[in-house]
């Protein structure tokens, strides 16, 4: 096991689950796994993945924008959305203008979405898939997301793929649908990768069955976290570090170090070495007020 805290960067393939993605995690890093968004099996992309400690801190990551390179096949819906459900609808081919002034006039900024029968939404406490499954229909109710931009890298007159940058929520495959029955067509996805998600790239994810990669990438957790937005930093003296390892917050006496913008709402706490102790919630002054990890405590309870 390399530490007891990890956050990762993944790039999970096509043909395996989200779940099956994260066994090398568990076999080489840390049997406590968590993640921050899941990627259906016929998608690839980038994963953030946390581990030991650092599964606490999934609430920093949940509301993170996403970017995705989208292939979209017009003239035939499927009850999944996908290239893995039944074809249940087919139209007639939109052209790509149609489908550009769709996009620029219906499908930018705040809009209302219905996320697909085929998802892990809960409906009257069941997984709105199951009953799909069942043969149940199942009223999805619509619920706003945000499209940031939306423009169209290539088009061979059934296939567009679209490059989309969107809020948490969003989902490409109620996209796909929507944006082709507003064309006066029908569609599906047939690809999907995810690039970016908040501060973080694709490009700098690794291969979760290359070891070597895996370990050494995990070692660079600290500096990842540190890229998010909101997060400050504070730096204490030793009595305080020691207090730290007990779950005590330290006191204004004990800080060294204040390095935390009026927009921060949560601090990584660091000993004088450089040594991360802790991550914490702070007030409007700077100071911590809750804990939401605590790295430096070795054993688990």
């Amino acid at each position: 096991m390399a530490n007891n805290f990890s956050l990762l960067l993944l790039r999970k393939p096509t043909g395996i689950t989200s779940f099956e993605s994260l066994r090398p995690v568990k076999r080489h890093v840390d049997k406590k796994v968590g993640h921050a968004g899941t990627l259906d099996k016929f998608a690839e992309g980038l994963m953030i993945v946390l581990t030991g400690r650092f599964t606490k801190l999934n609430p920093l990551l949940g509301d993170l924008d996403k970017r995705y390179v989208a292939t979209v096949r017009f003239g035939e819906e499927t009850d999944t959305l996908d290239p893995e459900g039944k074809v249940i609808a087919t139209a007639a081919l939109p052209s790509e203008e149609t489908v550009a002034e769709v996009l620029k006039r219906s499908f930018t900024g705040s809009i209302m979405q219905s996320p697909p029968q085929y998802s892990a939404i809960h409906i009257d406490g069941k997984r709105a898939y199951r009953m799909a499954r069942e043969g149940i229909e199942v009223h999805m109710p619509s619920r706003p997301v945000t499209i940031h931009s939306i423009r169209i890298v290539g088009w061979d007159g059934s296939d567009m793929i679209l490059d989309v940058r969107c809020s948490k929520g969003t989902y490409i495959r109620s996209l796909a649908r929507d944006i082709a029955r507003a064309s006066g067509s029908r569609a599906h996805l047939v690809a999907l990768k995810r690039t970016e998600i908040g501060p973080f790239r694709f490009e700098d994810a690794v291969d979760p069955e290359d070891t070597k990669a895996l370990l050494a990438h995990s070692e660079g957790s600290v500096d990842r976290l540190m890229m998010l937005d909101g997060i400050g930093r504070i730096t204490v003296d030793r009595e305080s570090s020691l207090r730290l390892t007990y779950g005590n917050l330290p006191d204004a006496r004990g800080i060294i170090l204040r390095e935390c913008g009026a927009q921060d709402t949560h601090a990584a706490i660091f000993s004088e070495e450089g040594t991360l102790l802790a991550v914490t919630a702070i007030d409007s002054t700077g100071m911590p007020v809750s804990v939401m990890a605590l790295p430096c405590v070795r054993s688990d309870g």
